[in-house]
């Protein structure tokens, strides 16, 4: 079993895809922090406060999971926190262009810590928390891509907006 890795993302809301990422890092690293970003430039649908508390729900039972979120720079974050290893996750391969320019930034900042790009099941690939927000929006059944309570809280803050 390897190192402490750190798995950032947004995760507005989590989704069956993030889970199955943090379940196959979980199988290769001793520990992994699930680090929810602040980013207030994808101007998430819900707060900080939500999402973290969604994650700690998801992974209650996962042994050598921990959830936080950060406010600064994620390779400051994994220094802070004495990790060597970022996780990504690739649905497709439109997803590459993104995350291997942000791979490749976060070397240039920080060349001590690795990226390790990881791909969900196949029956996730196509996820995202933004399509799913789009269906959720339009009274889609969600249960094969979240979590029941994922769901309901998703379709509550969407009702809310109306």
């Amino acid at each position: 079993m390897c190192q402490k890795a750190i798995y950032p993302g947004s995760f507005d809301p989590v989704t069956f895809g993030h889970i199955d990422l943090i379940k196959r890092a979980q199988e290769i690293f001793s520990e992994v922090i699930v680090a929810v970003a602040h980013n207030p430039h994808k101007k998430p649908l819900f707060s900080v406060k939500e999402r973290v508390g969604m994650l700690k729900k998801v992974t209650s039972g996962f042994t050598g999971v921990e959830v936080e979120d950060f406010d600064s720079l994620v390779v400051d974050y994994a220094r802070k926190n004495k990790a060597k290893v970022l996780i990504r996750g690739l649905r497709m391969i439109s997803d590459f262009e993104y995350e291997f320019q942000m791979a490749l930034t976060n070397r240039k900042l920080s060349p001590d810590i690795e990226t390790i790009f990881l791909m969900p099941q196949e029956s996730f690939s196509y996820l995202s928390s933004k399509l799913l927000k789009e269906a959720a929006s339009l009274g889609a059944d969600l249960s094969s891509f979240v979590p029941d309570f994922v769901e309901k809280a998703l379709k509550k803050k969407l009702s809310r907006l109306k």
